[in-house]
């Protein structure tokens, strides 16, 4: 990365962001652990993976920590880069309060998606006007797009947080996968700092949550992350790299879509808990948690280097092909999942 125009070194920077993040993330977890303990228990229920009552809301440490982490540049270097963060923090904060609600007492589903929507909706609404994902569209048919992606990413986040370290096997390769990016110029600045800052906090949660997990992320943790990455892919597909903001979450995106599908083919209420996302089913056909989440975040980290590729190497064509490989990729890996360890062994 180049030097800014006070001559500072941007991956100095990041590399400081990065650490910044991990350590508040950890000094907050250790912290907040004896209270987490006391009021945020969480429950063995028909979701989760979990056998024993066990401490939730690691999340509150997640997202403190990306917050301060993507000011630090500008407070501690001069690095003016997060003057367009107000409105997406805000929005992470009250979404992380919906989380949190959730956690201590779940809510009902209509009034839960309800304040996604609202959370969501002014989110998108106070996008910069000349930021456009698919500018073939009317301008307002595009927001309303954009309001129920964001209300789907948001939600598969939190049904993906089911099982130890997944989401930290997701959220690790895609935040590196973005530095990436802003790298080739498909991220603005602001946003490689959030992507640092958020994938430095999940490092720091990750040691907590190492299997068998002593802490949990909790809705307060995957519901702003759902809408922190939502946003990071926004921006990349809005400076034209459409295939690429597809790419990197492409696991998530196939497992929870699949499922959904399944489920709803089989008249099943898709808004009650279940143990049926491909990752679920693995752990129960003999796979370790451990087997499937170093088999996600290798696909993961695969997927990240195809939506490099997609930028460095120019044309349609190459964007389609890369584009085939990565749903062949995570079609196979759903399968493997799917199979069970027995039949992959």
């Amino acid at each position: 990365m180049s030097l800014n125009g006070d001559g500072i070194n941007l991956w100095a920077t990041s590399v400081v962001t990065v650490v910044l993040a991990a350590a508040i993330s950890v000094a907050l977890i250790l912290l907040l652990r004896p209270v987490l303990r006391r009021y945020a228990l969480a429950q063995p229920n028909a979701r989760s993976s979990h056998k024993a009552p066990t401490p939730q809301g690691g999340g509150i440490a997640v997202i403190v920590a990306t917050i301060i982490a993507s000011y630090a540049p500008e407070y501690f270097f001069g690095l003016a880069t997060t003057a367009p963060l107000a409105p997406i923090f805000t929005g992470a904060a009250a979404m992380a309060i919906v989380g949190v609600s959730d956690d201590i007492r779940p809510l009902e589903v209509a009034p839960r998606l309800i304040l996604e929507v609202i959370i969501i909706g002014a989110v998108v609404y106070l996008l910069p006007a000349e930021l456009r994902v698919l500018p073939q569209l009317s301008f307002w048919v595009e927001r309303v797009l954009l309001v129920l992606g964001g209300l789907w990413f948001v939600n598969l986040v939190n049904f993906m947080d089911g099982i130890d370290w997944m989401t930290a096997a997701e959220v690790i390769p895609l935040t590196a996968g973005l530095a990436i990016l802003a790298e080739l110029h498909a991220l603005p600045t602001y946003g490689l700092i959030v992507a640092l800052a958020l994938g430095g906090a999940m490092a720091g949660f990750a040691y907590f949550n190492r299997p068998v997990a002593k802490l949990f992320l909790g809705d307060v943790g995957s519901l702003p992350t759902g809408l922190l990455l939502a946003w990071l892919l926004c921006l990349v597909a809005a400076d034209g790299h459409l295939v690429a903001a597809i790419l990197l979450p492409l696991y998530y995106l196939g497992d929870s879509t699949v499922t959904l599908f399944w489920r709803l083919s089989r008249g099943e209420p898709v808004w009650r808990a279940h143990r049926t996302h491909f990752y679920q089913v693995a752990t129960e056909r003999g796979f370790s948690v451990t087997d499937v989440v170093a088999r996600v975040f290798v696909v993961n980290v695969a997927l990240a280097a195809l939506a490099i590729t997609s930028i460095i190497v120019p044309g349609k064509i190459a964007q389609g092909v890369v584009l085939l490989f990565g749903a062949a990729l995570v079609s196979w890996l759903l399968a493997t999942l799917a199979r069970g360890k027995a039949q992959a062994d």
